[in-house]
């Protein structure tokens, strides 16, 4: 499997059969404020590009991704049972199925990778601010299963606290729940706050019993010519978070 150069691959410590990538804007055919590998199919593109696309990433994948219809709640979706008519509406996804490709799209939101420590199973996670808040995390560790210690994180792509403003509302959907929060949101002034979304899924994995948390430090807004971002450009495009298992493992 030969990636785009520019794609992320996790630095976890997860088992070898456990595949992860993140895709950036690099490598598609979209063009404009779509340019150039979107992979969001409602977001305004021309469809035949998107087909394109999700073409390019699918030749390097061992089937075809589950694709989700995401609503920012937290229900995960377990892939290991019969596929329905239509793309299951959640924000994670979860199988140990080897071979099942779970997904999730982003352009801001945080994507969460998770697996056991012994790659039996592995989920993916779109976390933006009110996926975090109503517990997503906490739904797609538990559908990972087993000891919460034995479960691994890597925090990919996200929009960065040096520009995340928020108003007052999200700071009270964290810190009225979880005090600790608070430390996730600094003041800039007029009521509104910069807030640290690896910071806030960080402390939601440990407070879920996930010690194993890597990954961080990326921003999709001030990273322009990388990453697509919705606060930044709208319409845009998104990027996909896949995960599976290997055949034999």
């Amino acid at each position: 499997m030969k990636l785009h150069p520019d794609w992320i691959v996790p630095d976890w410590t997860a088992p070898p059969g456990v595949r992860a990538f993140v895709t950036t804007r690099a490598g598609g055919v979209s063009q404009g404020e779509y340019a150039s590998l979107n992979l969001g199919a409602n977001c305004g593109d021309d469809a035949a590009r998107v087909a394109a696309n999700r073409s390019t990433v699918r030749a390097l994948l061992p089937t075809e991704p589950a694709w989700l219809a995401q609503v920012h709640g937290n229900a995960v979706a377990d892939l290991d049972g019969p596929a329905g008519d239509r793309p299951p509406e959640a924000d994670a996804a979860a199988t140990s199925s080897p071979g099942r490709v779970a997904v999730v799209l982003t352009a801001d939101c945080l994507p969460v990778f998770l697996c056991r420590d012994d790659g039996s199973r592995v989920a993916v996670a779109h976390a933006g601010w009110r996926g975090l808040a109503a517990g997503v995390l906490e739904n797609a560790v538990a559908s990972v299963g087993g000891p919460p210690h034995r479960v691994l994180a890597w925090l990919g792509p996200a929009i960065g606290p040096a520009v995340f403003e928020v108003g007052p509302e999200v700071r009270e959907a964290f810190a009225g729940v979880q005090r600790e929060a608070g430390i996730a949101f600094v003041p800039r002034g007029g009521g509104k706050y910069l807030a640290d979304l690896y910071a806030l899924a960080r402390l939601r994995l440990a407070s879920a019993g996930v010690a194993a948390v890597s990954g961080g430090g990326f921003c999709t807004w001030t990273e322009r010519e990388r990453f697509f971002s919705y606060r930044r450009e709208k319409p845009g495009g998104r990027q996909g978070a896949f995960i599976w298992i290997a055949a034999g493992h």
